[in-house]
C-alpha cells in the first residue's frame, strides 16, 4: 500500500538560489525537469507547480461569520514557499529518497509530510 506525500519547497532570505536569467538557474531548472521526468517514469509523481511570490498571496481569515482578507503570507517568516510535488510512495524513506534530489533542498529546504488519510477517504 502506497502513501500520499506533500513535499513543499521552502526557500530562505539567507540561502540564495541561483539568479534568475543566470546560466546557473538555467541548470537549476533543467534539473527540476531532469528530476520530476525521473518520478514520473518511476510512477510515484502525483502533481507538482511552483508557486508565485509570496507578495502575490491573499489570506482569508473568517471571524464572526466576517470574511476578513489581508494581503500577503498568512505570516511574516524568512521562510517562503515556492512550490510543492505531492508523491505516492510506498513508504516515508523512499518519499525522503526523492525530496533530497528535488534542487530546491540544495537552496533551502524540502519538507515532506504525508497527506492525511482522511483527507483520501473524503476524495472516493
Amino acid at each position: 500500500m502506497s502513501v500520499k506525500y506533500m513535499c513543499l519547497l521552502v526557500g530562505t532570505g539567507d540561502i540564495q538560489g541561483p539568479t534568475p536569467g543566470s546560466a546557473e538557474f538555467d541548470q537549476m531548472l533543467a534539473e527540476y525537469g531532469t528530476v520530476t521526468q525521473a518520478m514520473v517514469e518511476a510512477g510515484v509523481f502525483v502533481h507538482g507547480d511552483p508557486l508565485e511570490p509570496a507578495a502575490t498571496a491573499t489570506t482569508v481569515r473568517v471571524r464572526d461569520g466576517e470574511r476578513l482578507l489581508t494581503d500577503g503570507p498568512f505570516a511574516e517568516i524568512k521562510e517562503q514557499l515556492g512550490g510543492y510535488y505531492v508523491l505516492d510512495c510506498p513508504d516515508l524513506d523512499s518519499a525522503l529518497e526523492w525530496a533530497s534530489k528535488i534542487p530546491a533542498a540544495r537552496f533551502g529546504a524540502v519538507e515532506v509530510r504525508p497527506i492525511s488519510a482522511i483527507t483520501e477517504a473524503a476524495t472516493r
